[in-house]
């Protein structure tokens, strides 16, 4: 496996591949949405069905459910899970693995958890990212100077001894 010291002092990434990434991410990110929503609505749509629950003062269960801070709080907890657990794990989201982009400190080392949870609370749904262009020189994001890390853009070797986890070769 690649050692920290191997992810100092590569390029970090400009906005075209952070927003190609991103634009991958949504995808995943839409889907877990949708998949959670439906778990939900099937529970509320039992627990009405067995009268645990009424619909008070509210037309039908999407009005309800639309209305309910507990269902936009998980949706926001299975958001944030996606990023916070990619991030954490291997500094690569499904997209940024695509781009060869890896989120890390400076150190080379993978993000602590709650500079997972600033990063994403910070980077504004992607927006972050358009602090690049008042900060071409540095190349950090909003959610980067924020949480005090990088994004960096790998070689294909790179990312592929990530992606595998095998030993780096010897040189």
């Amino acid at each position: 496996m690649a050692s920290y010291s191997d992810y100092v002092g590569l390029e970090r990434a400009g906005l075209m591949r952070r927003f190609a990434a991103w634009l991958y991410d949504l995808l995943v990110v839409v889907s877990l949405l949708m998949v959670a929503g439906f778990i939900y609505f099937s529970l509320t749509a039992l627990a009405l069905e067995l009268g645990w629950i009424s619909l008070g003062e509210h037309q039908d269960m999407a009005a309800m459910l639309g209305a309910s801070y507990w269902y936009q709080l998980c949706l926001l907890a299975v958001a944030l899970f996606f990023y916070c657990w990619f991030w954490r794990t291997s500094g690569q989201t499904i997209g940024m693995r695509a781009w060869r982009l890896r989120v890390q400190n400076t150190d080379g080392s993978r993000l602590r958890l709650a500079q997972c949870v600033m990063r994403a609370a910070s980077a504004l749904l992607g927006l972050g990212n358009l602090w690049l262009l008042f900060n071409p020189r540095t190349k950090l994001a909003l959610q980067d100077k924020i949480a005090d890390c990088e994004v960096i853009v790998m070689s294909k070797q790179l990312n592929k001894q990530l992606l595998d986890k095998k030993p780096a070769p010897s040189a």
